[in-house]
């Protein structure tokens, strides 16, 4: 597929990854007229619900598998959803052979897959951070700890699937968390560790989509990280979110992509970096000021699932025109007015040890501000959906105000069903009358 195609010529698109993003990115692009088919690359339980949806089971999850069956379905955009593959390089593999790719290259995912990596590119462009430490040793992180005398975020510097940030309260809990992640809690991710002064003050989350050059900013939203409603509890994946985060209005979305987005794609090209692809920034609007957490290179999991359906019908041909860097050649993306609200389902057991192999029982009635997006899904050979995973699913609603629309989701919880299920009751307790 050449990089020159026309926003016309989009028929069909390959996603790959098997989560809850992926399955509402898929959902996004099948309202577009014009695309054919869209294949996720393996998918799960739900991606065939979705019109113009199908799983893409290969033989192998190899990069050359993958690409092969890419030529032979005549792929137009390939999208990559998670950090794994993009940290991996599978971007740059899917470029060398030809195809046009929406996921930043191997240097590019540097911004998620190494939190020492990111800190430095943020304090080499005077983006606003909170301060830290590096060590590849157990006995300097607690001598660091003991010189500091404070409670500390401690980080594994790579990949840990969202879990391997630990905000303790107190020196004993940063003592253990030390601890924990040298001893291998989160294997190759945790050989060097970040540890990070405690900053206070409510999380938001700013995304950006990139073509190397330019950017669009997307509207804000708000994750729920931790397991238990009040904020308690261990730090998951995500289990909920919001959309969009009343936190910060359309002026400070602007400052913000001027004090942290801008300088970070700028920061990028100083290296020689295309970034092409989504910035994601977690920020915490401080009283000093809004700093950022860290950054992801993908959509984040599961804003995006609240993001998706305020998605306007170009969003495809955006996306096609960032991996092309033609960003100025692409239509102007538009957003629905609406309030999204996100609730996550998840697994017994989760985050640590889920338990898998329960049917689940969906009896939600077809609606156009309802959605069900699966995330770990998947179907038994009697045709049964089966949890599969930490996060199962996620019910999305829209309305007016996002009282009604959380209304509408925890109503329509309520027609799902599977065995030890457990959600937040409280997501979006900030925007909601609870």
């Amino acid at each position: 597929m050449t990089m020159n195609q026309k926003a016309e010529d989009l028929k069909r698109i390959l996603i790959v990854g098997s989560g809850g993003r992926e399955n509402s990115i898929a959902w996004a692009l099948s309202k577009n007229q014009s695309i054919e088919q869209i294949f996720v690359c393996p998918g799960n339980g739900g991606t065939a619900n979705f019109d113009k949806c199908n799983c893409l089971k290969t033989q192998s999850e190899d990069a050359k598998t993958i690409i092969d069956e890419c030529h032979r379905l005549e792929i137009n955009l390939v999208i990559i959803g998670p950090e794994v593959p993009l940290s991996e390089g599978l971007a740059n593999k899917m470029r060398e052979a030809g195809l046009t790719v929406f996921g930043p290259g191997k240097d590019g995912a540097q911004l998620e897959a190494s939190k020492e990596w990111s800190k430095a590119l943020m304090i080499e462009n005077n983006i606003p951070t909170a301060k830290y430490w590096s060590t590849g040793s157990k006995e300097e992180a607690l001598e660091i700890l003991k010189r500091f005398n404070q409670p500390l975020v401690i980080k594994a510097d790579g990949l840990a699937a969202g879990k391997g940030v630990i905000v303790c309260e107190t020196i004993e809990e940063s003592k253990e968390a030390i601890k924990d992640i040298f001893s291998g809690k989160f294997g190759s991710a945790g050989k060097k560790v970040l540890l990070e002064e405690k900053i206070e003050g409510p999380e938001v989350s700013i995304f950006a989509l990139c073509d190397g050059e330019k950017l669009i900013v997307l509207p804000p939203a708000q994750d729920h990280k931790r397991l238990l409603d009040g904020d308690k509890g261990p730090n998951t994946g995500g289990m909920g979110a919001y959309a969009p985060a009343l936190l910060i209005n359309e002026q400070d979305l602007k400052n913000l992509a001027e004090l942290v987005l801008i300088p970070t794609l700028k920061g990028l090209k100083k290296k020689k970096i295309k970034y092409i692809g989504v910035i994601y920034a977690g920020l915490m609007l401080t009283s000093s000021g809004p700093k950022v957490i860290e950054f992801n290179c993908r959509f984040g999991d599961p804003e995006c699932q609240a993001l998706m359906p305020l998605m306007g019908e170009e969003f495809a041909s955006v996306l096609l025109a960032c991996a092309q860097g033609e960003l100025e050649k692409a239509p102007k993306l538009t957003f629905n007015s609406e309030c999204s609200a996100c609730i996550v389902a998840a697994s017994k057991g989760y985050p640590e040890s889920p338990q898998k192999g329960d049917k689940i029982n969906i009896n939600v009635p077809s609606n156009s501000s309802i959605q069900v997006f699966h995330a770990g899904t998947t179907i038994d050979k009697f045709g049964n959906i089966i949890t599969s995973g930490g996060r199962v699913l996620s019910i999305v609603a829209q309305a007016e105000n996002f009282d009604k629309a959380f209304e509408l989701a925890y109503a329509n919880l309520k027609e799902i069903n599977f065995n030890d299920m457990h959600f937040r009751q409280d997501i979006g307790y900030q925007v909601r009358n609870i």
